[in-house]
């Protein structure tokens, strides 16, 4: 079933603050410039809410809510009919299915999108960039994990005048691709540190309610 596959490719993007935003720099300028002003932005994000799509490879597709609290919190609630929940949160990355009440936990640096979530985000280190285009007022940046160029990629989606991350999609290692887009972006939002902290046993209480 389409809830199986959700867990590998579960962790949405920070949006931008609500605050003007420069425009990348022009298309003469060098990858390495357009690395670094996309670097600054994701590092000046804090908090946002919005509502997304998914749609896999098999054309499976599911939406909800997103919220993100930067750095290393996230909330990743499914609409039904699917009944999941993803949130991610002092280092450990929850996939619980409200319907077996089963929570499954791992590593959220396991999980591919696991760096936007932080404290400095650098698209170098354990990361590299396997491709860069820029199309259509669109920027695309392909990223892998060095030391597991096998496992998978994940192409980063922004928006050029203003910066503004809009999609990204996860390919796995055996090529399925997933792809999220992001709508109705607030940013700038207050959050109950207890939508986060699932190691709490009320937690889980609130959800099989």
């Amino acid at each position: 079933m389409f809830r199986r596959t959700l867990l590998a490719t579960a962790l949405l993007p920070v949006l931008s603050p609500a605050l003007p935003r420069p425009a990348l720099a022009q298309a003469g300028a060098n990858r390495a410039a357009v690395l670094g002003q996309l670097e600054a932005y994701l590092n000046s994000l804090t908090t946002m809410r919005a509502r997304f799509l998914q749609v896999s490879s098999n054309g499976a597709a599911a939406q909800g809510t997103a919220m993100i609290w930067r750095p290393g919190r996230m909330r990743f609630e499914y609409d039904p009919p699917e009944p999941l929940l993803m949130v991610a949160s002092d280092g450990q990355f929850l996939h619980y299915d409200k319907e077996l009440r089963q929570p499954s936990i791992v590593p959220v640096s396991s999980t591919p999108l696991g760096f936007l979530l932080r404290p400095q985000i650098r698209f170098s280190g354990d990361l590299e960039v396997i491709g860069m285009e820029r199309v259509g007022g669109m920027v695309q940046v392909g990223l892998r994990r060095k030391a597991a160029p096998g496992e998978g990629s994940l192409v980063l989606v922004f928006a050029d005048d203003p910066i503004e991350l809009r999609q990204w999609v996860v390919t796995d290692a055996q090529g399925r691709q997933t792809r999220v887009t992001l709508t109705e972006i607030q940013t700038g939002v207050r959050f109950d540190r207890a939508i986060f902290t699932f190691n709490d046993p009320r937690f889980f209480e609130e959800q099989v309610r």
